[in-house]
């Protein structure tokens, strides 16, 4: 195991109502180059998220005061942190759960107990996803041409769902299981939305989701 060395680390908000867990995976993470701060629940990491604003949040799902389900609920819906990602932990695994958590506004779903190696990896690889998102338009900005898509393109309740997940990354496959359909119809979404706004790929698609405010 090799320690991660940063000057300017990645803040992490763990939530939890298990006091050993916290120090458990605070200990790993801080091991491995992250700033944690820590929650016993989703009301007070609400409050916390009014004065320090995060990379990315791991929350447990079944919490005393508030769940995991209606604080991140919360968070998708305040303009503030809506675009932070965040991870599930839960000790339900059966499949309708993952579902629930991912539909909820969960980007990654883990199943208690956990190898530490495992969490690290779906850190590092939702924090490079979301950095990804989120500043590459911003950096190549002076290179890509803008999407020209009419303002009057409008997308139905399921299509801005699928394309919330196609901007998250999943494969039209994963965004299947999520939303408990066949991966037909999902491309057949995928398909309907680029013909709609007349785009390339799901590249472009994501890019004019997050730039037009669709996610």
């Amino acid at each position: 195991m090799s320690q991660t060395i940063t000057n300017n680390p990645k803040k992490l908000l763990l939530i939890d109502d298990d006091p050993n867990l916290i120090l458990l995976v605070q200990d790993y993470l801080e091991f491995r180059g992250y700033a944690v701060i820590t929650a016993e629940n989703g009301r007070e990491a609400l409050d916390i998220l009014k004065e320090e604003i995060p990379d990315m949040i791991i929350c447990d799902v079944m919490m005393p005061e508030m769940d995991g389900y209606t604080f991140v609920k919360n968070v998708r819906e305040n303009p503030r942190t809506e675009w932070i990602p965040v991870l599930f932990l839960s000790a339900k695994g059966q499949s309708q759960d993952r579902v629930k958590g991912l539909n909820t506004g969960a980007d990654v779903y883990m199943v208690k107990p956990f190898e530490p190696e495992e969490l690290v990896a779906q850190v590092e690889s939702t924090l490079k996803q979301a950095s990804r998102l989120l500043d590459q338009p911003m950096k190549r900005s002076g290179q890509d041409p803008k999407l020209l898509v009419p303002d009057t393109v409008e997308l139905t309740p399921t299509e801005v769902k699928v394309v919330q997940l196609v901007a998250r990354g999943l494969s039209n496959r994963e965004i299947a299981e999520v939303m408990n359909v066949s991966q037909r119809t999902i491309e057949s979404h995928v398909s309907n939305m680029l013909a709609k706004t007349s785009l390339h790929n799901r590249t472009e698609l994501a890019r004019w989701a997050i730039e037009s405010k669709k996610i």
